[in-house]
């Protein structure tokens, strides 16, 4: 029995031996493995172009002659000055927080400066408005509303804004009727 197992395994490789050597063509697969690299590319940041706290942008609005210069220099949260009047609940916020902003109008007509083009943006997508509240306790000096600022001079000041305690925003928002935002970062606490 040993020599029939024998001898058809010497058969069968006799067989394969001859199929091998017929002429007819293999075909052989290769496989390559290949690595990616990474990209040169930056990722998508979600906070390109916003300048840090205290930088100034200059700013032009050819069809208004306007040219001027904005600037946030400081954001404070709480507010450590002497406190206003707690926020009411409608308000949104249950401490005050400040922007210190200027505005320099650097040549040609007059700009028109307000504390409501200025915002508090956070990393959920929500955003705090300025009260319109000025006057009485409000922090001092307060940022006008609603003020002309001529060529050569400048309106800068605090900007109140009610915000909650355990809530700090990312950036503070400039946004002109009709312009682009300009954003500066808020520094973490």
């Amino acid at each position: 029995m040993h020599t029939r197992t024998a001898v058809v395994a010497v058969l069968l490789l006799g067989a394969a031996a001859t199929a091998c050597s017929s002429g007819t063509p293999k075909t052989v697969t290769v496989t390559q493995t290949v690595t990616a690299t990474p990209s040169s590319e930056p990722a998508s940041d979600a906070n390109a172009g916003v300048l840090k706290m205290g930088t100034k942008k200059t700013m032009t609005d050819a069809d208004n002659n306007l040219h001027f210069t904005v600037q946030a220099l400081e954001y404070q949260q709480p507010y450590k000055g002497p406190q206003p009047q707690k926020p009411e609940d409608f308000q949104g916020g249950d401490i005050w927080a400040t922007a210190n902003v200027k505005v320099c109008n650097v040549a040609g007509a007059n700009l028109t400066v307000d504390q409501s083009v200025w915002s508090l943006a956070y990393e959920d997508g929500t955003s705090i408005e300025v009260t319109g509240s000025t006057g009485g306790d409000m922090p001092k000096p307060e940022y006008p509303m609603d003020k002309t600022v001529r060529p050569g001079r400048c309106a800068a000041g605090l900007i109140a804004y009610p915000v909650p305690s355990k809530k700090r925003p990312a950036r503070l928002v400039y946004e002109p009727q009709g312009s682009e935002p300009t954003e500066w970062t808020v520094p973490k606490a």
